[in-house]
């Protein structure tokens, strides 16, 4: 398994939703595939794409060969899309990772990412904020808070960013805003529990780096990243590892499409296709350069909604 975990139930209508802006970038490069198992311990879910529903079955007669395609999107707008996998019972239903692409910059051009330590005297900090030492973060430490409203702010100009750290169970909600000059401000409320639970709770949290926020597809302009903690009457902590910011040679966001996506799909057996559309039938790095145009962001679950 990706990074060692999986999310699996045996539960009929349990859930998992997933949600992402794309586009189909190319033939090798579809914008969201997700990876889990079959075999004869799995049974049949649903996949729900923005209006499309497919029913799948992981059923088979062996287990198949791992990393297994449960489904994966093509033909895409560059729009707003939510993916929602259901369990619909016969048998488990097993969630290993999520990958998405990303475009970072426009054809011809390059991209660099930037790291930026914890320690980095451009990220600003509010409030009482302490130190971990460990090789386990990114150059060797991190800094958290369980000061409620504590932050940290950021001047950037890059296409995307991303903010790292990690999540764990005495973790809570946090609030980040992304505002600059011409495309005004736009916050998102955030949740930093790991959802690890059981014998192995512990090394399933201890996951890093996870992703805490990403945004991408931004122009060539000064944004101003604000991340808050919310303690809360737990006194719940956020921890910062590290922010990576991908900055092209040459910028040219898209605009989201006025039109409804007609995905194509592939996966695990197709039984049936309701609503528009067509069916038929590596242990990477978080970060991992697909080509000077795309980025692909491998072990999404700490996006994804837990388990209903």
């Amino acid at each position: 398994w990706l990074r060692g975990t999986y999310h699996y139930t045996e539960t009929e209508g349990a859930s998992v939703s997933f949600n992402f802006t794309g586009a189909w970038l190319s033939r090798c490069a579809a914008p969201v595939w997700v990876f889990g198992a079959a075999g004869p311990d799995y049974g049949d879910y649903e996949v729900r794409l923005d209006q499309v529903v497919l029913q799948r079955s992981a059923h088979q007669d062996s287990n198949a060969t791992l990393p297994y395609v449960l489904y994966s999107a093509q033909n895409l707008t560059y729009d707003h899309h939510e993916l929602t996998l259901s369990s619909r019972g016969n048998g488990g239903l097993l969630l290993d990772f999520i990958q998405t692409t990303v475009q970072l910059a426009p054809k011809g051009a390059t991209v660099e990412n930037q790291t930026l330590e914890e320690t980095d005297g451009r990220i600003r900090y509010e409030g009482e904020w302490g130190n971990n030492q460990s090789g386990n973060f990114s150059g060797g430490g991190s800094t958290y808070t369980n000061g409620d409203g504590a932050y940290f702010e950021l001047n950037f100009t890059a296409s995307a960013i991303y903010v790292l750290g990690d999540k764990k169970n005495d973790h809570g909600l946090y609030e980040v805003t992304l505002s600059s000059n011409s495309s005004g401000s736009s916050s998102q409320l955030l949740s930093g529990v790991s959802g690890c639970g059981g014998a192995f709770g512990e090394s399933c949290e201890q996951q890093l780096p996870s992703l805490k926020y990403f945004a991408s597809n931004l122009a060539n302009e000064t944004y101003t990243l604000r991340l808050a903690n919310i303690a809360g009457e737990n006194n719940s902590y956020f921890d910062l590892d590290s922010i990576i910011l991908s900055v092209p040679s040459e910028y040219d966001p898209r605009n989201l499409s006025s039109h409804d996506p007609i995905p194509t799909s592939s996966g695990a057996s197709p039984s049936q296709t309701v609503g528009s559309g067509d069916s038929s039938s590596d242990n990477n790095s978080a970060l991992a350069l697909h080509n000077p145009l795309a980025v692909l962001v491998l072990s999404m679950l700490w996006l994804v909604r837990r388990w209903l």
